[in-house]
């Protein structure tokens, strides 16, 4: 790799984590990757990016790898990475932004406001992406 490609792959991760942390509302860098939140996922054995690594991915630009995940859609927000981070870095807001990038093909880096879609729209969306969408106007 040359120092151009270099610039350009630093360049276009510091972007990506910028987007995430916009839509997520966490810092990325903060996370020293402990895995305690991959320890205590429930789900984690049906997913093929564990929580930790969903961060470092991010953290890295990994924007394609992310987006094509099952993680994403596996995740249940249950929270529980959320509780266990040393750091106080809600994974799961993280893994709803990479959510809501992947339903708006990446074009945007706003919430999914599911409330301006058609209810066409909104009944191909799955369950998950329902679910956090309407949680980000609880919490």
């Amino acid at each position: 790799m040359n120092n151009t490609t270099l610039r350009l792959s630093t360049s276009m991760g510091s972007a990506f984590v910028a987007k995430v942390e916009k839509v997520s509302g966490q810092k990325l860098l903060a996370c020293y990757q402990c895995g305690k939140c991959s320890a205590g996922c429930p789900m984690a054995a049906h997913m093929d990016i564990l929580p930790n690594q969903i961060i470092r991915m991010a953290q890295m630009g990994m924007q394609k790898q992310l987006l094509a995940s099952k993680t994403i859609w596996v995740c249940v927000s249950c929270l529980t990475c959320n509780s266990r981070c040393p750091k106080n870095i809600h994974i799961a807001e993280v893994i709803e932004s990479l959510r809501q990038t992947a339903l708006n093909n990446g074009q945007r880096d706003d919430r999914l406001k599911i409330w301006e879609m058609t209810p066409e729209a909104r009944s191909d969306l799955p369950p998950i992406a329902m679910i956090s969408a309407m949680r980000k106007l609880t919490s």
